[in-house]
């Protein structure tokens, strides 16, 4: 196992993987460490949350490097996202006792109520393009829920999953209630089907989320699953264009594109296609890909050039298929896995700019009538991650966003982020259950039904 810089190709450092022996007695010491950590009042457990949060924040500048050097994030944005981390820690030690109060229920009874027990020792599985922080906004509600972690990240961010584990160590939190185990995704299955794990988190693209869906199936495991998405943002004829572009745009090249809340389709009725299309390329043009290390980069290099290789050959099918590219698209030949902020127009369906993820500063425009044919086409994908409208009727948005956008979450004049105090995940192909806020923490719990005559 090896990480491995993405903006100049050279390792960073290899890794010996576990063996299945070494993670079944880390997977034992878990539950033994649980069942005394779940006796533990929230108070005192939000005093270790506290002290996560707080040393998070007093290394923030080491991390980001750290998580900027593993996988190509410009460094504001890898600060960015240890701060956010500490954000998560801080709400669910503060809110977790009240979110996970009992429920009283009247019935005949002379008391009936729902309380919430942990389950156990959780597995998480998480991607490599927000390192820390998909990490953490599951990690944070299941700890102070009582649960034990095993955490399992990808190869190319081994470090962070390292640093993660240390953090979380110093803050008093018993070792053994949250581990690293170094494992390569083909040798999953029997970690995932162990005994010692309740339940599994996956982080990460729709199929290893078919796989691991699967294999937690066979053992009968509980599973959340935030997979991946192609998110419209619909731009009706009454929109604030110049806001709407902004939006969308940092929106498609946040972490360098690779997000699954990233806007990625771009559905604009025709009225304002012109002036849109116009404002949101020049914005795009503006945009600075280089060193992660460079303020004045916006977009650092893809994670792995395998990764920017399968992009680019997206770009170009759906080029030969009569989609017409109007910025970027040429894959460069220096150093790195670089890849051009590039725009799509003319996408149709059928291409993969429509059918399928970009996962990369890629931006697919789609022109459609009016209103009607905006929402049908925004609904038009096998996934219901994020969605987004901008108009300045809110009124109407809001309706649209309600009630008629396909997807977990849906924003009006604003593109699709994720907020400890809100839920976050998808339906369709982007997977299933939910994270952060009240219904996040709620996952990893027995939800049980307490009956007194």
């Amino acid at each position: 196992m090896k990480t491995i810089n993405p903006a100049t190709g050279k390792v960073i450092k290899e890794y010996s993987e576990m063996s299945y022996e070494e993670v079944s007695g880390i997977i034992y010491r878990a539950n033994i460490a649980q069942k005394q950590w779940k006796d533990k009042s929230f108070t005192n457990r939000s005093v270790n949350l506290n002290k996560i949060a707080k040393s998070l924040k007093e290394n923030k500048q080491e991390l980001g490097e750290l998580m900027s050097t593993e996988m190509g994030k410009p460094l504001s944005q890898s600060i960015g996202e240890i701060e956010k981390c500490a954000w998560v820690c801080e709400y669910y030690a503060e809110n977790a006792e009240d979110l996970l109060s009992d429920d009283s229920v009247e019935t005949d009874a002379s008391k009936s109520y729902v309380t919430f027990n942990p389950l156990g020792t959780v597995l998480s599985i998480m991607p490599w393009n927000f390192p820390f922080w998909q990490l953490f906004r599951f990690a944070a509600p299941a700890l102070m829920a009582g649960n034990a972690v095993i955490l399992s990240h990808s190869e190319n961010v081994t470090g962070c999953a390292l640093e993660i584990e240390k953090i979380i160590h110093t803050s008093g939190i018993p070792a053994d209630l949250f581990r690293t185990i170094l494992v390569q995704n083909e040798n999953m299955k029997p970690v995932i089907q162990h005994n010692g794990i309740a339940a599994v988190t996956l982080t990460g693209s729709t199929r290893a989320g078919k796989i691991v869906a699967s294999q937690a199936g066979e053992a009968l495991k509980k599973t959340v699953l935030e997979l991946g998405g192609s998110d419209p943002s619909i731009i009706l004829a009454d929109a604030n264009l110049k806001q709407a572009a902004e939006s969308c745009v940092n929106s498609r090249t946040l972490n360098s594109g690779q997000s699954c809340i990233a806007a990625k389709r771009f559905v604009v009725v025709e009225e304002v296609y012109d002036e849109f299309v116009s404002e949101f390329k020049k914005l795009m043009e503006s945009k600075k890909v280089g060193d992660p290390f460079d303020e004045a980069t916006d977009i650092g290099p893809m994670a792995r050039e395998d990764l920017r290789d399968g992009l680019h050959e997206q770009v170009q099918k759906s080029i030969e298929a009569g989609a017409n590219c109007i910025l970027g698209g040429e894959k460069p030949g220096a150093t790195g896995s670089f890849y051009p902020v590039t725009i799509l127009e003319n996408v149709t369906k059928g291409m993969p700019a429509y059918d399928e993820e970009l996962f990369g500063p890629v931006a697919s425009i789609i022109k459609v009538q009016d209103e009607e044919e905006a929402v049908q086409v925004a609904n038009d994908s096998i996934y219901g991650l994020g969605a987004s409208i901008y108009s300045k009727d809110v009124e109407k948005a809001e309706k649209i966003a309600a009630e008629q956008l396909e997807a977990g979450c849906c924003f009006v004049n604003e593109f699709v982020k994720s907020d400890p105090r809100l839920p976050f995940g998808g339906i369709k192909q982007s997977g299933y259950g939910r994270e952060l806020g009240l219904y996040g923490i709620r996952e990893f719990v027995n939800t049980k039904t307490v009956y007194v005559k």
